[in-house]
């Protein structure tokens, strides 16, 4: 009784997807193997959505001792780059995984085309001489069926040819097409004939010239899966209306090789590395939500936009929903996994909160970001009684929540810099921090209490520019008179001698809709309005913040470029790689606590 119960308890813990894993391992499909895929176009940069499928991709193959390869979907030379592929590689280290291989879609190139030219063989595919739009009238609607192509029945011998006349580069773009021969009447509109390869006529980044006539992502996707021999083949809920059709090109492929063998007849070392794929299952396409944001665009067709517009600085900006620009950002990739692991993977469709991924971060950040002291709106303090010219060294602790991380040394000084809103010129009954004749202590240091009489000077505009105070030498930390009790808070300052100044950049939301998703859709469909005007109608422009005139403890000032930091009692910050030691940059990453929803 007490194991079934433990056995429940287990199954509630792990997702849908995670039980099917351990479903399949106990009854020992595929051997007992798992073998799983990351398949990202090269044609932009990762966004926070993949990194949700690359964490299920790479960490459930980890947590079951299988392996989880790297596969480039490089179908679409037109919009792919080495760029990309570079970024990708970083992002996935970045964030704690490895792949066992790399491979690409056009590794499989020769054996697609082979298993193209075999369906052509078997009836199961022909050349379509007609135009996309003529195509696209032909398919009917999803109450209606479409209409055979006049191209549908020509002679095999005919097919064959004009598809290696596909691939000559002397045919024109858009004037053929290799379609598969199902059912124009099938109610999934994907099985009405789709379309397996067209002419583009341009290189290809690994290819080369060998190829003009390139697969399409539905015709590529699934075989590369069987040829690989994944048996976990995870993707988003856009693609369960493709698995039945990723499932019928698998079974045409396996009885492709049965009826060929698994030789060396297509060129493909994937043959060999497989020599089990005449027994092998196949894979099994199960789908996911995808991971939605409140206040976030995912999509790179408008991420591009965004960079190329210049609406923001380039894909990394800190503004962006993509890896690299969280990771500039100051985002952790525990704290991300974290979020992830919150959310968890379903199949309903959610917007999340973004104060959600952000509580998650700080959850993280609060046990790896060193402590340090900045003073963004910088007001300057005079300890009347400090003997002039004389510092001290005091200690400071990197990090309360780990003791490993040790201690690191600031200057005090008779002059500092305190924060302008930790001082009121009449103190209200609430105000806790410092006011003619009230106390506080400063972090680290000593107790001071602001004079009562000439407690501050102005300038001509009637700013305050000095605080005048006096220091009890008693209450230094560590101390005995460091107990003293008093009503005042604890604040954070800086040594005008060794203070640097420094560039702090604080951002907002990119995005002023709670849900750009929808609204741009709102805006095409109901005004005609898409592309950078739409992004534009919904671009915040207060989204980011400069500060020049602040300054940082040295300490801060010399760590090096995307450490996590604390600004004490203001917020998580990380060393953008901008920074020098002579000028610091540093991003805002969240706050210390969520004040955008109360």
């Amino acid at each position: 009784m007490t194991e079934n119960i433990q056995q429940n308890e287990e199954k509630k813990s792990v997702s849908f997807i995670e039980q099917k894993v351990i479903d399949d391992l106990a009854e020992g499909k595929n051997g007992g193997r798992i073998q799983t895929r990351f398949p990202p176009e090269p044609n932009g940069y990762l966004h926070i959505g993949h990194a949700k499928a690359i964490a299920i991709d790479f960490g459930l193959a980890k947590k079951y001792g299988g392996t989880c390869n790297l596969r480039f979907d490089d179908t679409n030379p037109q919009k792919e780059d080495t760029e990309y592929i570079n970024s990708i590689e970083q992002d996935i280290k970045w964030l704690g995984f490895e792949w066992a291989n790399i491979y690409y879609a056009s590794d499989y190139f020769q054996q697609l085309w082979d298993f193209a030219v075999w369906l052509i063989k078997q009836g199961r595919a022909y050349v379509d001489e007609q135009s996309s739009e003529v195509i696209a009238q032909q398919k009917g609607t999803t109450t209606s069926p479409g209409t055979n192509s006049p191209y549908r029945d020509r002679p095999v011998e005919e097919s064959l040819r004009l598809f290696n006349f596909m691939n000559s580069g002397k045919c024109e773009p858009g004037t053929l097409t290799l379609r598969a021969k199902i059912d124009m009447a099938h109610p999934n509109m994907l099985f009405r004939d789709p379309l397996l390869y067209r002419v583009l006529n341009m290189p290809h980044v690994k290819t080369g010239t060998k190829w003009n006539a390139y697969p399409m992502y539905d015709f590529a996707h699934g075989q590369s899966d069987y040829l690989e021999g994944v048996t976990h083949s995870w993707c988003t809920l856009e693609f369960v209306e493709h698995r039945p059709l990723y499932d019928l090109f698998v079974q045409w492929m396996r009885e492709w090789i049965a009826e060929c063998g698994a030789t060396a007849e297509s060129g493909s070392k994937l043959f060999t590395l497989h020599s089990s794929l005449l027994t092998y299952q196949g894979p099994r396409q199960t789908e996911f939500n995808k991971l939605n944001l409140n206040y976030i665009l995912l999509s790179k067709r408008n991420l591009r936009l965004l960079v190329s517009e210049g609406m923001v600085s380039g894909w990394d900006d800190p503004r962006m929903p993509t890896i690299c620009g969280y990771r500039r950002r100051g985002y952790s990739p525990a704290g991300i996994q974290k979020f992830i692991d919150k959310i968890g993977y379903t199949k309903i469709d959610a917007l999340n909160d973004t104060a959600l991924f952000e509580s998650a971060l700080r959850e993280d950040l609060n046990q790896r970001a060193w402590r340090v002291s900045a003073v963004l709106n910088p007001v300057k303090v005079v300890i009347t009684n400090y003997p002039e010219g004389q510092t001290e060294m005091l200690t400071a602790v990197n990090n309360p929540e780990n003791e490993a991380d040790g201690m690191h040394e600031i200057e005090f000084s008779r002059e500092l810099w305190i924060e302008r809103d930790d001082f009121m010129e009449v103190a209200e009954k609430k105000f806790m921090r410092l006011a003619p004749g009230k106390e506080v202590r400063l972090k680290n240091a000593y107790i001071i209490k602001c004079n009562e009489e000439h407690a501050f000077d102005k300038d001509d505009e009637g700013r305050v520019t000095t605080i005048y105070c006096t220091y009890d030498p008693e209450t230094r930390s560590g101390m005995p008179g460091a107990d003293r009790k008093i009503k005042g808070k604890t604040l954070h300052w800086i040594s005008c001698h060794n203070a640097v100044k420094a560039e702090v950049r604080m951002y907002d939301r990119l995005w002023k809709i709670e849900n750009p998703r929808d609204e741009l859709k709102r805006l095409e469909d109901e005004e005609g309005i898409k592309g950078a005007e739409a992004l534009k109608r919904m671009y915040n422009p207060d989204s980011l913040h400069v500060i020049n005139d602040c300054y940082v403890e040295p300490f801060a000032a010399q760590q090096p470029s995307l450490t996590y930091l604390q600004f004490q009692r203001i917020g998580y910050f990380n060393v953008d790689p901008d920074s020098t030691p002579s000028k610091p940059v540093f991003n805002k990453t969240v706050g210390l606590k969520d004040t955008k929803n109360k």
